[in-house]
């Protein structure tokens, strides 16, 4: 034909390419969705109430680093399904925890606490025993169950098993002055990682303040 374009082979072959570049370009899946990250809220935020005599006359404590198995070092925010298979622990895939488990209830018992006493983390205590040759006594918590459990389809909760010991440090080595464990379930609103989220964080207040009750009427040094 007179008005046909003839191109040279290798252009013509760079032409397809190009298109077919274009086309794929069209085709390139969307970017991964970014995981929703969670915590327990901001707390209280109401102005505290001073403190009375009686709760600034509370020995300072020591609270160490809050031990839990390795399934709940990292972030994941994990559930079970009780009334099909309660032993597999199973992650939700868009959410997460801002910190693993354990240091988000280390953080919001830490600040439980220092509402009625002054409260050290392991280093600061050990600088004044250095300093005073005094220990204060010591909280160590172990995180056992910390997920979103379903009863069935529609009934769910957020379970929360925990155990607390209290640790007297003497000459003649450490003494246990009390132990206990605590579990808390706290109703989810909804079957999914948002009601799971704040279903645990309730159950975690709720063993927070137990474990606060406990320690306090525990024996003083």
């Amino acid at each position: 034909m007179k008005n046909a374009i003839h191109l040279h082979p290798r252009r013509a072959a760079c032409a397809g390419l190009a298109l077919l570049l274009l086309a794929g370009c069209g085709a390139l899946p969307d970017k991964p969705a970014r995981a929703t990250l969670y915590d327990f809220g901001p707390g209280p935020v109401a102005p505290a109430a001073a403190a009375s005599p009686a709760a600034a006359a509370l020995p300072t404590l020591a609270l160490a680093e809050i031990e839990s198995n390795t399934r709940l070092d990292g972030t994941q925010i994990l559930y079970r399904l009780g009334y099909a298979d309660a032993n597999e622990l199973r992650p939700y895939g868009q959410s997460r925890w801002s910190l693993p488990p354990a240091q988000l209830l280390r953080q919001r018992l830490r600040d439980a606490l220092a509402d009625r006493r002054t409260v050290l983390g392991p280093e600061e205590s050990a600088t004044i025993a250095r300093a005073e040759g005094k220990v204060p006594d010591t909280l160590r918590i172990s995180l056992d169950e910390f997920s979103h459990y379903f009863d069935s389809a529609s009934s769910s909760v957020g379970l929360v098993r925990m155990r607390a010991t209290l640790i007297r440090g003497t000459t003649g080595g450490d003494r246990v002055l009390g132990q206990r464990s605590f579990t808390v379930r706290r109703p989810a609103p909804s079957a999914d990682a948002p009601g799971g989220v704040k279903a645990l964080a309730a159950a975690t207040d709720a063993a927070v303040a137990e474990v606060v009750q406990w320690v306090d009427q525990q024996p003083r040094q």
